[in-house]
């Protein structure tokens, strides 16, 4: 008996807190997380807060916590990658990486890999200007295997830039400066989910300083 009265007790304490929360902003509720949380941390129950938080949600907060430790990207006159807040140290990249790096940062809104043909010409005229010294024949070689979405070229060249920014930075800034996977969600007229699984670089863009 007692066990029931507190169960319903408990649920309809949820069920008011839910409907507490929903009529709060954003800041409220903020003020109520922080004041749990250092809570459970005085009684040493980080397991619980873990629980609570999530391992997923825990990895979005230091990615969240590593953009106040970005660096700008500058681009010089002849394509040197550098980063001025990491010793003004120049990212190690070919030109077809360059030039592949340099199309995702044209297009902020993301690119799925299946439709990178769509970019041929654009990649192309990137790998021109920054591979001058390149046979123009392999050039349009290696462009077309990029774009082919039969080949793992793609695939080959983004490991290879991810390498190249996480030798300078930790995984969290790096998280940021990488060609990275987003799914975005669209629902059609029909009611029917499709998703579209782009490529995107999540540096913010008024940290990107262009100088060629």
């Amino acid at each position: 008996m007692l066990a029931n009265v507190f169960s319903y007790s408990f649920c309809t304490f949820a069920s008011c807190m839910q409907e507490e929360l929903r009529n709060m902003d954003a800041e409220e509720k903020a003020a109520i997380i922080q004041a749990l949380s250092s809570q459970l941390l005085a009684e040493g129950r980080t397991d619980l807060l873990l629980k609570a938080i999530s391992v997923p949600v825990l990895e979005q907060l230091r990615i969240e916590a590593a953009r106040a430790t970005l660096s700008p990207l500058v681009i010089t006159a002849d394509y040197r990658f550098l980063l001025p807040e990491f010793g003004n140290k120049e990212v190690q990249l070919s030109p077809i990486h360059k030039a592949l790096y340099l199309l995702f940062l044209n297009h902020p809104e993301g690119i799925e890999f299946k439709n990178l043909v769509d970019y041929r010409e654009e990649l192309l005229q990137l790998y021109q200007k920054i591979g001058n010294r390149i046979d123009m024949d392999k050039i349009t070689e290696t462009v077309n295997r990029l774009v082919n979405p039969l080949d793992n070229a793609i695939n080959e060249k983004c490991s290879r830039i991810k390498a190249a920014f996480s030798d300078m930075m930790d995984e969290y800034q790096a998280d940021y400066y990488i060609i990275n996977s987003h799914v975005k969600r669209h629902q059609g007229s029909s009611m029917k989910l499709w998703f579209e699984r782009l490529k995107i670089i999540n540096l913010p863009r008024e940290l990107v300083v262009y100088q060629c």
